[in-house]
């Protein structure tokens, strides 16, 4: 079995002790979010569980934590984007994400940290000449880190489009000459789009 740690919220940023206590417990109860009343329990040991995978913005607040995972297989997606405060006001400065993603590559390998730079939106100040200029720095700078890069462009779902008003959709064009530019980038620093 796969344990999904990042299907709802960002546990390691958020719940890191909660995580911890659960995988010490030996079991998760996880409620049915479309039939509340649904209760499922999960154990979480070696034999049942295959691999733990991690979604987050910020690994940092779960390296106290990292020991208890070490025999478990494991992959984490880390995202970071290159968007201020105005978008992501609650994640930490990209260079100090940057930072923890290193270090975790370290710990756990570049095989097993994949980054996720999206969703790519295009607006007046994250123009395309941005997010190209953005990815290299990134990709640099990750560089042996990992091993792995995954790409989405923005969906305007209604959401979305009254979150942030400004976003407009990705043109083909725009997707096409960004993603080959990535893909292009990407390899140049060792990774698979």
């Amino acid at each position: 079995m796969i344990l999904n740690t990042g299907q709802r919220t960002d546990i390691p940023a958020f719940f890191p002790e909660w995580l911890a206590n659960r995988i010490k417990e030996g079991f998760v109860l996880v409620r049915n979010p479309y039939n509340p009343s649904l209760v499922t329990r999960y154990e979480i040991n070696l034999q049942v569980v295959d691999a733990i995978g991690f979604c987050t913005k910020n690994p940092a607040p779960f390296f106290p934590y990292l020991e208890l995972v070490k025999d478990f297989g494991q992959f984490w997606y880390v995202t970071i984007t290159p968007y201020g405060k105005d978008i992501e006001p609650g994640v930490p400065d990209k260079s100090e994400v940057i930072e923890s993603f290193k270090y975790l590559s370290r710990v756990v390998g570049a095989g097993a940290c994949g980054w996720r730079y999206d969703p790519i939106f295009i607006d007046s100040k994250y123009t395309v000449d941005f997010h190209l200029q953005a990815f290299e720095k990134m990709a640099s700078a990750l560089e042996g880190f990992t091993k792995i890069v995954v790409i989405s462009f923005i969906d305007l779902y209604e959401k979305v489009k009254r979150n942030f008003p400004g976003v407009r959709e990705v043109s083909p064009r725009d997707k096409l000459f960004l993603g080959r530019a990535i893909i292009k980038i990407a390899a140049d620093h060792g990774m698979l789009v």
